[in-house]
């Protein structure tokens, strides 16, 4: 708004500098409001929505764990990753296979990922404290190799997942060979040590579709902590969503 210029005397002309000056400042600070206003929208957007996710991932080292051989260790990319609740309680610590020799992917009903190959080191996973499979069997903490396996379509295994795709929990002392091809039943014994179980312990590996942000973690409506990455093989990328820490719907 306007101030007009008054007609007064030398004395009352610094209530019209005074009025002027305020006015300009009004004005200033309005168009700056409505300049900045959107930028603290989207930042605020922003916030609320990584605080939905519910789950942060952050980068790490490279893994260094002794007990596992030479061969792993040197399979595994140099970043890993630490995955996250938001109350800052860490669910696990994930290192990718670098340099995956893909396979072409076969038609497996109920499978998505086959292109991965059976068997074949798909990283390491370390716990920080006791966890449970998809299944809900006990998990102690402690670092496991992952290796892809399709789950049967028999009986024991119907209803545990919409996906078939799973990484293999192993521990360290048993797998030692990171380029080994192992065969399905001597998979599920090495993976069955992990627990103590006659049943291998697995985590579900799921479609990544929808997901724009890699490396990135969430939490779903099942209360689910998925960790959502790209597995590098060679010539292209892999994205792909692993529950971490949650068991099969019921």
């Amino acid at each position: 708004m306007a101030v007009s210029k008054p007609n007064c005397g030398e004395s009352r002309c610094w209530q019209h500098a005074v009025a002027v000056l305020v006015t300009k400042l009004f004005s200033e600070t309005d168009l700056v409001i409505r300049r900045t206003l959107p930028s603290i929208v989207v930042i605020a957007a922003l916030a609320l929505s990584a605080l939905a996710n519910g789950a942060k991932v952050e980068q790490m080292g490279p893994f260094t764990d002794q007990s596992a051989s030479e061969s792993v260790r040197g399979a595994l990319e140099a970043t890993g990753y630490k995955v996250s609740l938001e109350s800052g309680a860490e669910v696990c610590q994930i290192w990718l296979r670098k340099g995956l020799a893909s396979q072409p992917k076969t038609d497996v009903q109920g499978a998505i990922f086959t292109a991965l190959g059976n068997s074949s080191l798909i990283g390491v996973i370390t716990f920080p404290g006791k966890t449970t499979d998809y299944r809900g069997q006990t998990v102690k903490a402690g670092s496991y190799t992952l290796r892809y396996a399709v789950h049967p379509a028999d009986g024991n295994h119907m209803g545990i997942a919409v996906d078939r795709d799973f990484l293999l929990m192993i521990p360290l002392s048993v797998d030692q060979d990171a380029n080994a091809q192992i065969k399905f039943e001597d998979l599920v014994k090495m993976s069955a040590k992990t627990a103590g179980t006659n049943h291998p312990a697995g985590l579900n590996l799921i479609s990544a579709e929808g997901q724009k942000s890699f490396p990135s973690a969430y939490q779903d409506d099942s209360n689910h902590t998925i960790f959502v990455a790209k597995l590098k093989t060679a010539g292209s990328e892999i994205p792909f969503a692993l529950i971490v820490k949650g068991v099969a719907d019921q």
